[in-house]
């Protein structure tokens, strides 16, 4: 069997297996133990082992002589500012902030809040709680301050750990306010306020609880790691929930360090010689994985960026990036390519620059429809492999396995098969498994692989009701999709992404397949709307490429056209509306949920993640016109 080139379902298979990848990062204790089932049905990895994930991301490298090195390429075009930032270098500043942290009583086991932007300080202070054994919530840098008050009350945080502004486009964000607002809602109050000053805006430190970030570390001295379990918790990072309370996802320190060794080498395809950019943000579990944790323990250098595809200055901004780092290859939402392609259909501007460097593009996040799968493609001229994977897995579920020389062929439409550990079924609702190309529930058969999450933070029967209830000895993961008959795996979107039209159950995926394919447009969401005879109809929100001038109903009738040959009369589909944009989380995912309220007139409530709540007035509009 190719260790690297199936599924391994066998449960002793899968130990043993699991056993050996765990041989490739260093171990203060090395485990002998693979997987531990318990008697309550839960189960463990590496039990017996210890080691440090700072330790693996910083102090191995720079003992192996490699100190040198660049860890970071921090790019900010918002700040216009520019760094490189060695294994060594890095080191030192971690060792200080860790002994600061020391200093004011951090103990391993204690909870600290990182509300950063995009800057290397953010990850310093992650990589220094995990020297030190303190577990790090990372909330993204901007979030409302009722958000953050949630989540300094749910991990009862010793420490909360800021920076004075966050910048998006030319918009500056003081953090400090939301910051103090959220402190004084929450019922637990941090004992400091770390902020770092930015030369951009300061902020006013004028609380008994604020220290500046220079003052923290000036007396500090540096501290060594710290010998952690594999099971201790490495981080929480907190998810939406269905009821409104966030869900904190906890990963642990030793399944964790073997994912991402094996992730990062075996799916991404990297070694430590390579330049790797995750186009994301440490607050996302993309950000976590493979900007920061994965590239530093495998000892590669990762572009820490601080901008977006678009308006940081133009369409051109991820080019400049890839040629100037030499880019070897990355991770990026497939919206982000979009909104490129919206300003600049032609990659003009992308254009300028050398994208040699690259050797394949992976995207995930979101669906790849196919119209982008082939921009894409034809511009880069590099393979573009679609993936699919969650927060509470932390690493890709179907992926192609660029590392290990023979990888799986890719089809459009497909995030591609399994990676190793990962045993993925097709489930009816009657717990059934369907035939090969039937659509039904993508559940994964337990145990899951080092590396996910089988806890949520301080609700231990809600990973269980979320996640293994309804399917018996299966994670449901929340998607539907099918598997073709050689077990390549198709997302059709989340189960409840589904059209009843007339008692037909038309998913939501395939009709926007068909309307992105149009060449006037460059992004679109459908979702159901309320119909007296049909129960349901299709409506299609449409954001159209720049320079486009076609005429709402001819394309409207083209796509009616379209949608017909496709998918058929029964899909009923006749009414679109053309927006600005669309609304999305700051990771670049299309709110469906709420499109699907306001297009039922239902009560919703703003999403903490949204990245620009105007958009939701902007679709109200649009949808008031139509009436």
């Amino acid at each position: 069997m190719s260790k690297t080139g199936q599924v391994v379902n066998d449960i002793h298979q899968a130990s043993q297996f699991w056993l050996e990848q765990s041989q490739q990062i260093k171990w203060y204790t090395p485990p002998t133990i693979g997987l531990q089932e318990n008697s309550d049905s839960s189960y463990s990895w590496f039990d017996d082992g210890s080691l440090n994930t700072c330790y693996l991301s910083l102090d191995c490298h720079v003992e192996c002589g490699r100190g040198d090195h660049v860890a970071f390429y921090y790019d900010s075009p918002v700040t216009k500012t520019k760094q490189q930032i060695t294994y060594s270098q890095l080191l030192h500043k971690v060792e200080h902030f860790a002994g600061a942290m020391k200093n004011m009583g951090i103990v391993k086991g204690d909870r600290v809040i990182i509300y950063m932007p995009m800057i290397i300080e953010a990850a310093i202070a992650m990589l220094a709680c995990a020297r030190i054994g303190a577990i790090h919530s990372v909330v993204f840098g901007g979030f409302a301050a009722s958000e953050l008050a949630v989540r300094i009350d749910d991990v009862e945080a010793k420490l909360l750990i800021t920076a004075s502004c966050g910048i998006e486009f030319e918009k500056v964000i003081a953090y400090k306010p939301l910051v103090d607002e959220a402190i004084e809602k929450a019922q637990h109050k941090p004992q400091k306020c770390v902020v770092f000053q930015r030369e951009t805006l300061t902020a006013d430190l004028s609380n008994a609880f604020d220290i500046d970030w220079i003052d923290f570390i000036q007396d500090a001295q540096s501290t060594e790691c710290v010998s952690m379990r594999a099971s201790d918790p490495l981080y929480i990072l907190y998810t939406s929930g269905t009821t409104g309370r966030p869900k904190g996802i906890v990963r642990d320190n030793g399944g964790h360090a073997v994912a991402m060794k094996f992730a990062f080498s075996q799916i991404y395809g990297m070694t430590a010689n390579d330049v790797w950019w995750a186009a994301s943000d440490i607050g996302w579990v993309v950000g976590h994985s493979f900007i920061v944790y994965a590239p530093l323990m495998c000892g590669a250098s990762s572009v820490f960026y601080e901008g977006k595809p678009i308006n940081t200055p133009d369409a051109g901004a991820f080019g400049r990036v890839i040629e100037e780092y030499k880019v070897n290859s990355m991770i990026c939402a497939p919206t982000a390519f979009r909104a490129i392609r919206a300003l600049d259909p032609t990659a003009s501007l992308l254009s300028n620059y050398s994208t040699k460097s690259l050797r394949w593009v992976f995207v995930a996040g979101e669906r790849l429809d196919s119209s982008t799968y082939h921009w894409l493609e034809d511009t880069l001229k590099v393979p573009i492999l679609d993936h699919w994977w969650q927060t509470e897995t932390g690493w890709p579920i179907t992926a192609p396995l660029m590392g290990s020389g023979e990888p799986k062929p890719t089809r459009v439409g497909s995030t591609n098969s399994c990676t190793p550990g990962f045993d993925l079924r097709i489930l009816n609702d009657q717990h059934e498994e369907v035939a090969s190309s039937d659509t039904g529930n993508i559940c994964l058969k337990l145990p899951l692989p080092p590396g996910v999450s089988n806890h949520i933070w301080n609700q231990p029967e809600r990973f269980k009701n979320a996640y293994l209830k309804q399917f018996p000895g299966y994670y449901q993961t929340g998607d539907g999709g099918y598997k073709d008959a050689d077990d390549y795996v198709y997302i059709t979107g989340r189960t409840d992404d589904v059209i009843n039209v007339s008692g037909h159950r038309l998913s939501t995926a395939e009709m926007e397949e068909v309307v992105a394919n149009h060449r006037a447009i460059v992004e679109c969401a459908v979702v159901g709307a309320p119909d007296p005879l049909k129960g349901q109809v299709p409506l299609a929100m449409i954001v159209l490429k720049s320079g486009s001038n076609i005429e709402e109903s001819q394309l409207q009738d083209e796509l009616i056209n379209a949608m017909r040959k496709s998918i058929g009369p029964l899909a009923c589909f006749k009414q679109i509306i053309v927006v600005q944009r669309l609304p999305k989380t700051r990771s670049g995912k299309i709110l469906r949920a709420i499109l699907r309220k306001i297009v039922a007139n239902e009560h919703f409530e703003m999403p903490a993640t949204i990245d620009d709540p105007q958009v939701l007035d902007h679709i109200e509009q649009c949808l008031a016109q139509r009436v």
